[in-house]
């Protein structure tokens, strides 16, 4: 590896970094955090990756001004191995992307916790992305088997996170609308980290305290137009006008209000800084892209190659969340494939390295706290690849992107970042 190569390799970690660093909560969660009730209960509730750090940093800043212990309630679920302590606030780690018998269990306590808020309570709901999974409270007669195979489903159909949480919202107790529901009438404020397109507050973890706009039919239209198989259970629920979700103007949000502190956007702004910091122009596609992640690497693969010709010392940006609509059998993720198909585009185009990875700290895989970020790439990759005799077009058809960067050692591996604003793609030209 050239000297050349490997200071553009720095570069690219040290950007994806900087975005996971803004969107962390000791960094942007405090400043938002509201004085305690005059009188009555804290109910501390918190969901997704980033639930036990976003309640770490809430418990101590009303430690630190002495609310009683009597007076602080609370429960934070997260994904297994984004754990962390939480001091007098419990933390349960629980499944991710596919639910299991501890977020249920988390749920159905948290749920209680809400339940039993009078007028004087404040319950303080702090969520992030994969709060859609932590929390999970099958409705009807929908076990939690029939709600792990719907998942495992939707994730293999290519479905986006709004399609995926159209019907998550419609199979749930909690999800929604339906937390806020069940608080009333104490006052419910959200603090969200987003991980979602234009920081939709109805899709961060399914929207369990903001109204539902989409419907019954918009999730019976998902199911058709997917392919997804649904037991009689679910198909009950779809069909029962009495499960639609809350929607606007419903009372149960009249007490309620919703904040961002931390979005997508932040943590792509951060790394453009890190990368003019390093001597390029950034080039920001934007927070919020979504689509194949083959086909949104092949059009980056262009713009880099156009960067290139003009002679800019460019680095092109981006976010949002991509699907891969799984067609093989290997394994990998969206930012891997992305990386796989973007090494193909370029086919060693001379002077560009690429970094994608997801700001969680995982990438697809099989749930594990410890599976790979994403990947990186730079006019190398194939030609190494060759020399391993790997086929990387072979590897792309079946899906196998973690097998091919990790026979090239390419993988970016950083464990659990404890937050989450999607993914950050970043390729440096010149």
């Amino acid at each position: 590896m050239t000297p050349e190569i490997a200071r553009r390799r720095e570069v690219l970690r040290r950007a994806f970094e900087a975005a996971v660093a803004a969107a962390h909560p000791s960094g942007c969660l405090a400043g938002h955090l509201p004085e305690p009730p005059g009188k009555g209960r804290l109910i501390l509730l918190a969901a997704g990756k980033a639930g036990a750090s976003m309640a770490a940093v809430a418990e101590r800043f009303y430690r630190e001004r002495g609310i009683s212990p009597g007076r602080l309630a609370g429960l934070a679920v997260t994904r297994h191995g984004y754990g962390e302590p939480a001091g007098a606030v419990p933390v349960i780690e629980a499944g991710h992307p596919v639910p299991d018998r501890e977020g249920v269990e988390a749920t159905l306590r948290a749920l209680a916790l809400a339940e039993g808020a009078t007028a004087d309570d404040l319950v303080l709901v702090l969520l992030s992305g994969g709060g859609s999974a932590n929390w999970i409270a099958p409705a009807g007669m929908l076990t939690l088997a029939e709600k792990q195979g719907i998942t495992r489903a939707l994730l293999r159909s290519g479905a986006n996170i709004g399609e995926i949480n159209t019907l998550r919202k419609h199979l749930s107790r909690i999800k929604g609308g339906r937390l806020a529901r069940v608080s009333a009438p104490a006052r419910v404020l959200t603090l969200a980290i987003s991980d979602v397109p234009r920081d939709d507050p109805a899709v961060i973890a399914s929207g369990p305290t903001v109204p539902d706009p989409s419907t019954l039919a918009d999730a019976r239209e998902i199911v058709r137009r997917r392919g997804v198989p649904l037991p009689p259970s679910a198909e009950a629920l779809l069909k029962d006008p009495a499960n639609e979700s809350p929607k606007p103007g419903d009372p149960a949000f009249a007490n309620t209000e919703f904040r961002i502190v931390a979005r997508p956007a932040d943590a792509i702004a951060a790394a453009a800084m890190a990368s003019r910091a390093a001597g390029y122009d950034p080039l920001v596609l934007g927070a919020d892209l979504e689509g194949e992640a083959r086909e949104v690497a092949a059009e980056h693969g262009r713009l880099a190659r156009e960067a290139a010709a003009a002679g800019r010392r460019a680095a092109i940006v981006s976010g949002g969340e991509l699907t891969v609509t799984i067609r093989g059998s290997g394994r990998g993720g969206p930012n891997q494939e992305y990386a796989l198909a973007l090494a193909l585009a370029l086919d060693g185009a001379p002077g560009i390295a690429a970094l994608a990875a997801d700001t969680d700290g995982t990438d697809g895989g099989a749930g594990s706290a410890d599976d790979p970020a994403g990947a990186i790439i730079d006019e190398t990759t194939l030609a190494r690849a060759r020399a391993l005799g790997l086929d990387a077009a072979a590897l792309m058809t079946d899906n196998d992107s973690t097998n091919f960067f990790e026979r090239l050692s390419d993988l970016v591996t950083c464990g659990p970042t404890r937050t989450n604003v999607n993914d950050c793609r970043i390729i440096l030209v010149g």
